[in-house]
C-alpha cells in the first residue's frame, strides 16, 4: 500500500498538471472500488469546475475546486494515479477518468479495487477535519505531533510501539515500511511496550520519523509492489532501507543478521543487537 511519502510524491507530481485546469467530463468503468464510485454526484458537482488546490492528508489525496467541493482519493493497495492524453488507450483496470480542458486526463487505475473515491460538497468539505478525518491523528510534520501527544495516548498501553505508530488515530500516514525504518534508526525494538517509552525517546523518534519521511519524499517514494508516481517514474528510497525487507542480511551498523517477526499481523524487521527490548 502506498504510504505517506508515496502519496506526497503523487500530490507533488499532480499539482502542476491539475491546478488551474477545468474538469470537462468524467468517465467510470462501472465497477465499484472499496465503495461505490459517486459518479452521478461527481458529474453534477465537478464538471465545469476549476481545480484550485491539490493537497494530501494522511494517505489521502485531496483535490479542491473553486467552489470548495472536495474530491478525496485513497489508493488502497494497488491504486495508481497518472496524467495521460485523452487518446491514450485505456488499461484494463482504469476505473475513473477526469478529463481536463487541455486535452489531458487524470486516471485512477486500481487492479484490486481496494482504493476509494469520495466527493464532499462545500458544506461538508468545510467540516472534513471533524467529520471525514475525525478519527485521524496529526500529521507527522505538524506542531501537534509532539512527545506530549504520544505520551498521553501511550499511557498505560502495553501494545507494541510499532503497532501504536501504525495506528492512524495516533499519527497520520506512518505505515509498515517507515515504522520499521524509524524504530531501527531510534534503536527501539518494534515489540517494546509503548507505555515504557520516555519523553526523550519520543523526541528522538519524532525527529527521526520526520527525517526518514522527508528523505523518502525527496527520493520519490519507495517502489514497493506496483507504485508509480504521477510522472511515471519509479521512486528509489528502497535502496536506503536499513532493515525493511532485509531478513538475514547483515545490519548496516553492527553486522548482525536482520531478523523478521510478525507484530499485529505485519512483517516487522529489526536488528536484535541495535534494537533492544
Amino acid at each position: 500500500m502506498p504510504e505517506l511519502p508515496e502519496v506526497e510524491v503523487i500530490c507533488l507530481g499532480l499539482r502542476p498538471h491539475l491546478t488551474g485546469r477545468v474538469i470537462t467530463a468524467i468517465q467510470c468503468s462501472g465497477k465499484d472500488l472499496r465503495h461505490p464510485v459517486p459518479y452521478s454526484l461527481m458529474n453534477e458537482r465537478l464538471c465545469g469546475q476549476t481545480i484550485r488546490a491539490v493537497a494530501r492528508r494522511a494517505k489521502y489525496l485531496l483535490i479542491e475546486t473553486e467552489d470548495q467541493t472536495l474530491l478525496i482519493i485513497h489508493l488502497g493497495m494497488t491504486g495508481n494515479l497518472g496524467i495521460f492524453p485523452h487518446a491514450t488507450p485505456l488499461k484494463i483496470h482504469d476505473h475513473v477518468r477526469w478529463q481536463l480542458d487541455n486535452g489531458l486526463e487524470l486516471r485512477l487505475n486500481d487492479t484490486r479495487r481496494f482504493g476509494a473515491v469520495w466527493l464532499l460538497p462545500p458544506e461538508q468539505a468545510k467540516n472534513m477535519e471533524t467529520d471525514f478525518f475525525g478519527n485521524t491523528g496529526p500529521e507527522p510534520f505538524s506542531n501537534t505531533c509532539t512527545p506530549a501527544h504520544f505520551m498521553a495516548l501511550a499511557r498505560a498501553r502495553k501494545q507494541p510501539v510499532k503497532t501504536f505508530l501504525m495506528d492512524s488515530r495516533t499519527v497520520a500516514g506512518i505505515g509498515n515500511i517507515y515504522a520499521n525504518e524509524a524504530l531501527f534508526a531510534a534503536g527501539i525494538h518494534p515489540s517494546r511496550e509503548v507505555c515504557t517509552l520516555q519523553e526523550d525517546e519520543w523526541q528522538r523518534l519524532i525527529q527521526l520519523i520526520r527525517q526518514i519521511l522527508t528523505r523518502a519524499i525527496a527520493c520519490g517514494g519507495s517502489t514497493i509492489s506496483d507504485f508509480i508516481n504521477a510522472s511515471g517514474e519509479s521512486g528509489y528510497f528502497q535502496v536506503n532501507f536499513q532493515v525493511y525487507g532485509r531478513k538475514g542480511q547483515p545490519c548496516l551498523q553492527c553486522g548482525i543478521p536482520i531478523e523478521k517477526t510478525q507484530i499485529s499481523g505485519r512483517a516487522s524487521y529489526f536488528c536484535p543487537n541495535c534494537q533492544k527490548t
